[in-house]
């Protein structure tokens, strides 16, 4: 079972509630979200925080030129437009590589530019900028490269561009690639030397990228998509400082105000914290694009059926984002890119239903895989306990959603999980998900001469290597884990203690101003005990969720959802009730059946009538 924890953050909740006009309750989540410790609790949720977090608009977006290298990099830019070069933007095969690409590509088109795009093909480029790419763009007759979402990595790459006499700009997100040395500290030789990390900067004729230990810019942890749109900002700033143009202006102003839709989409899809202005950007973004004038954006919307009017960040997580993925996963994002750049109606209809089948086809996939995996692992562990690291080869799974399947089987058996395919170019390929207590990159590093390519960070990786090394990885993997019982414990993060009774429609409505939601901003989430079971009924077309009718300990009724583990659900109310109890709960004649709970409060829209519902996300 999970672990609970409750968070114990102080602050003003009345002079807040007061001032805002928002119940307590509002008031603790709001100061729940903005705390980042005990020591800078009063900075943190200062009125001007709160005001921030909930009237920020664009206007407090920060200035892109306290950015290394973004006046540098867009003063080249226009100087190549003016000098009539052609460029090329290089960009990646995932939301935020699509989305940067687009709102480079349309940005430097209004400028005067000639430029094209290409995106890498997952299977035969890999990731981002490669040598093949760049001789195919001299080949092309392209003489200056822009990156976006890809490039501050690319050293070798943007050597062999340079040496070829082409102009590059980088413009990226990623963190930098460093060495260390020592470095004595003070003037006294006898002195204690120090271990410092020194950049490795790819040799461009500029480099933009937030995580630069250089310039001022003062929030890191923005996407590729977002440090395009403020490429194009500077530059258009540029070229208003030296020439009156009120058409062009106009033009320039409507643009910001399309693409920061496009900004938000790629925030949420590349799982960027919503603080900060990626919060702001993200519900500008909302906002508008009930407006957009894109017709391949309005295409995708109509296809899957949603309310622009109503959309949320799930919506573009869950629906928009998986779409345009699967072009990268299953056939080029050159696809998806196609879509926003659509013309005509019929055009953006045609293009966006194949992405919405692309989609469906690889949630049939992913499904096929995760049932073979699960299948696998439950075999294993009934020969003894589950491995300590989960290592699977599904040879017949398609290698673009091995990362999708390992995070799957790591939240079902809460494991670090990594999930091998048979590669298209020989051996095997895959991706590592991991948990909190468990550096995955670390463990690989370990063993990296498994390896003929690996990398990643703490919580996820990707590798290639030899079939025959997927045995010996995974002994190792397993002898050299220390991880112990309780490290695979969850820890399900809860706002407070709430009794069902207190979730009002006005109060749920209240919680809208927190959106919104995602990582780093998550919906509000309450615990409450003994909560009384009345009756189920089991819904979808995998039975994959459950609907009950359920009551206090004051026999106040609610609906109350769950979409989650439903075999894990089931289990748990067999051993806590026996077989009977759970059939009876299902025939509607529960008794005596408690659970806590942990929750949020929803609204449910059927036939135009409105009503609270409990969603459970934990139980215990």
């Amino acid at each position: 079972m999970a672990k609970w924890m409750i968070a114990n953050k102080k602050a003003d909740f009345d002079g807040i509630a007061a001032k805002y006009g928002i119940s307590n309750i509002t008031a603790r989540l709001i100061a729940n979200r903005l705390i980042n410790s005990r020591e800078t609790e009063k900075e943190d949720c200062s009125l001007e925080k709160v005001d921030e977090y909930l009237n920020g608009g664009v206007s407090m977006l920060h200035d892109p030129f306290k950015m290394a290298d973004m006046e540098k990099g867009a003063r080249v830019m226009l100087s190549r437009i003016a000098k009539g070069a052609k460029i090329r933007v290089i960009g990646d095969y995932d939301v935020d590589g699509i989305c940067s690409s687009y709102i480079l590509v349309d940005g430097l088109r209004l400028f005067g530019a000639d430029v094209d795009c290409v995106l890498p093909d997952r299977i035969k480029d890999g990731y981002g900028l490669s040598i093949k790419l760049v001789d195919a763009a001299i080949e092309d007759g392209i003489d200056t490269i822009i990156t976006c979402d890809n490039g501050i990595a690319a050293f070798e790459q943007i050597k062999h561009a340079k040496e070829k006499g082409m102009t590059v700009v980088v413009t990226d997100h990623h963190e930098v690639p460093f060495e260390t040395a020592q470095n004595e500290a003070g003037d006294d030789s006898s002195g204690p030397e120090t271990c410092v990390k020194k950049e490795i900067l790819p040799p461009a004729d500029a480099v933009i990228d937030p995580k630069r230990a250089e310039g001022e810019y003062p929030f890191k942890e923005i996407c590729g998509a977002v440090v395009a749109y403020k490429f194009l900002q500077v530059m258009a700033q540029i070229k208003a400082s030296e020439k009156e143009d009120p058409e062009f202006d106009e033009l320039i102003g409507r643009f910001f105000a399309e693409k920061i839709i496009f900004a938000g989409i790629a925030t949420v899809c590349d799982v960027m914290e919503l603080k900060d202005e990626n919060r702001i950007i993200v519900k500008e973004s909302l906002k508008r694009i009930r407006f957009t004038e894109n017709k391949g954006l309005k295409a995708l919307i109509d296809v899957n059926s949603i309310d622009a009017s109503a959309m949320t960040g799930y919506h573009y997580g869950f629906i928009i984002g998986p779409c345009l993925n699967a072009t990268g996963r299953l056939d080029l994002a050159t696809r998806a890119l196609s879509l926003f750049f659509a013309e005509d109606e019929a055009e953006a209809a045609m293009i966006a239903g194949d992405l919405k089948a692309l989609n469906d086809s690889r949630k049939d996939m992913t499904k096929e895989g995760v049932d073979a995996a699960i299948e696998i692992v439950d075999e294993e562990a009934g020969k003894g306990e589950l491995p300590k690291v989960i290592v699977l080869y599904l040879p017949n799974v398609h290698e673009s959603i091995a990362g999708i399947i390992a995070g799957k089987i790591k939240e079902k058996y809460y494991r670090p999980t990594i999930v091998l395919t048979k590669a298209a170019d020989g051996g095997a390929k895959g991706s590592g998900r991991s948990i909190e207590s468990y550096d995955m990159f670390q463990h690989l590093s370990a063993c990296k001469e498994l390896f003929t390519k690996f990398g990643g960070h703490k919580m996820a990786a990707g590798l290639s290597l030899p079939e025959e090394n997927i045995e010996t990885l995974r002994s190792r993997l397993n002898n050299e884990c220390e991880l112990t019982d309780s490290d695979y414990e969850r820890i399900v993060h809860l706002d407070m203690v709430m009794p069902l009774k207190y979730a009002s429609m006005e109060l749920v409505k209240e919680f809208s101003k927190l959106e919104p939601f995602g990582t780093g901003n998550t919906k509000p989430m309450f615990a409450q005990k003994d909560v009384k079971l009345l009756s189920g009924r089991i819904l979808g077309k995998n039975k994959n969720c459950g609907k009950y009718r359920v009551s206090d300990d004051s026999n106040n009724y609610f609906d109350m959802m769950y979409f989650g583990d439903m075999d894990k659900w089931h289990e748990f109310l067999r051993e806590k009730y026996g077989q009977s109890a759970v059939d009876e709960l299902y025939d509607g004649r529960a008794y005596n059946m408690k659970v806590s709970i942990a929750y949020y409060p929803d609204i449910n829209s059927y036939q135009g009538r409105e009503s609270v519902q409990i969603v459970m996300s934990d139980f215990t």
